[in-house]
């Protein structure tokens, strides 16, 4: 049962609504977010979820940095430091089922607009932006361009995401996903691409005539 409004004590309010919104999301995905929806679900006031976000953008805002912040989770338990392309393949396939697991949220996430204000999000979508870049600076520590290489990687994977999510790939098992996950990373990443970087670096260092 909804408790009433006055049940809640400082502080609560806040993580109420967010696990309304959240329950709501999962149930109805984005179209049932709103805050007077949220405040049925939580069982309080058609304002009260004013006092902690002021439109639906800021609580859309605060969904999508919890959603960051369990991808980055989901990122990290796959591999903490990836260095070679079958440990990166990794990343990618834990980066995909959670689009698969999660639909609802990662759109949201990626595909509603956010308040660019809200630190919260910021914080976390920095969070994941950052590991994308360390694991570059592991998997290819000799790399011309490290920012433009994390921006292949994340382009790549968030695309698979994305097609798998449109129906345009085989998500029928998860064994199928990631085998084709698993696959798209080592055709850009593995081989051929790993020497190609080698031959580069080892051009960058050797000396000037």
């Amino acid at each position: 049962m909804p408790q009433a409004s006055g049940s809640y004590h400082h502080g609560d309010l806040r993580a109420a609504c967010l696990r309304a919104a959240l329950g709501l999301l999962e149930e109805d995905g984005s179209a049932g977010l709103s805050l007077r929806a949220v405040a049925r679900r939580a069982g309080v006031s058609a304002t009260a979820p004013y006092r902690h976000y002021a439109d639906r953008d800021a609580l859309v805002s605060a969904v999508a940095a919890e959603g960051y912040r369990e991808l980055a989770g989901n990122l990290a338990a796959a591999h903490p430091a990836p260095t070679t392309p079958d440990e990166l393949a990794a990343v990618a396939v834990a980066y995909v089922r959670f689009a698969l697991d999660r639909p609802a949220m990662f759109r949201v996430m990626f595909a509603e607009p956010c308040d660019p204000n809200s630190a919260e999000r910021v914080a976390a979508t920095a969070a994941i932006s950052e590991y994308v870049q360390g694991v570059v600076r592991g998997a290819f520590p000799g790399a011309a361009d490290p920012e433009a290489l994390a921006t292949t990687v994340w382009a790549l994977v968030h695309g698979l995401a994305f097609l798998y999510l449109d129906g345009k790939l085989d998500s029928s098992t998860p064994e199928a996903v990631d085998a084709q996950v698993r696959a798209a990373v080592r055709a850009l990443f593995g081989g051929a691409a790993v020497t190609a970087v080698a031959a580069v670096t080892a051009r960058q260092g050797a000396p000037r005539s």
